[in-house]
């Protein structure tokens, strides 16, 4: 049996100390890990049911067999890993800024770090998403202005509050813009938040998108007892988009 506590990494980074540590629940006897910035908690593989929803909803309604997607954080991996259940997904970058949380999966120090670095569809690259959303090589240093089918995006607590100043900027409609020309015509946009629905965001993208929606994921939390929710906004490019363009 493991131990009931364990800090499995600690280091310091640019965006200030991150640690991964493992604990067990009493409840149910199973490992629970856990992700710290700081002294604010990121992520916890308690509660995935947003950062899995963030996934499927954003997929739900394309309808290409053949899909090139790219997420933006890759955190304790279940984002990236729900849309590689996915069979329409032939690739997949996960953009991460933090070498050392892209370090933990490589090494196996989380849950799903062995299986997403099994997956020859699945690349994970160091880079910071918030710049490469406007830099002329994109999202993948590999192909240069390569678009995607969908960009799902896990980083911010939620369009107004970010984990860094900079990352301000793509939630208004110029980053909006800048990231809409790294997808297909009719792709879609995800955005994981853990605030409840915002409609001063929700405006900004109808004002960029074809079509937008606010979706609320509600999950059990064992911590507060009763529910909590998380809020999935999904948007759809359009092909008009594209023909505006020319």
């Amino acid at each position: 049996m493991s131990a009931r506590f364990e800090e499995i990494d600690w280091r310091p980074t640019s965006m200030g100390d991150i640690s991964l540590r493992r604990r067990r629940d009493p409840a149910s006897g199973d490992d629970v890990y856990e992700v710290k910035l700081g002294d604010e908690f990121l992520m916890s593989s308690l509660f995935t049911a947003g950062e899995i929803a963030l996934t499927q909803l954003g997929l739900a309604n394309l309808p290409s067999t053949e899909l090139d997607v790219a997420v933006g954080g890759l955190g304790l991996g279940y984002t990236a890993q729900a849309a590689l259940d996915d069979p329409r997904v032939r690739s997949l970058i996960v953009v991460e800024t933090l070498s050392e949380v892209i370090e933990w999966h490589d090494r196996g120090l989380v849950p799903l770090g062995a299986r997403l670095a099994s997956d020859a569809r699945c690349r994970l690259v160091h880079g910071d998403f918030f710049a490469m959303v406007g830099d002329s090589c994109g999202l993948d240093p590999q192909t240069p202005d390569r678009r995607f089918h969908a960009i799902l995006l896990d980083v911010d607590h939620s369009p107004r509050h970010v984990l860094h100043p900079r990352h301000a900027a793509l939630y208004q409609p110029a980053g909006l813009r800048a990231l809409a020309e790294r997808l297909h015509p009719d792709g879609a946009f995800a955005l994981w938040s853990n605030d409840a629905p915002d409609e001063q965001f929700s405006s900004v993208l109808a004002e960029v998108f074809a079509e937008s929606e606010a979706h609320v994921v509600d999950f059990d939390n064992p911590l507060q007892g009763g529910t909590a929710a998380n809020t999935v906004y999904v948007a759809r490019k359009g092909a008009s988009m594209e023909l505006s363009r020319v």
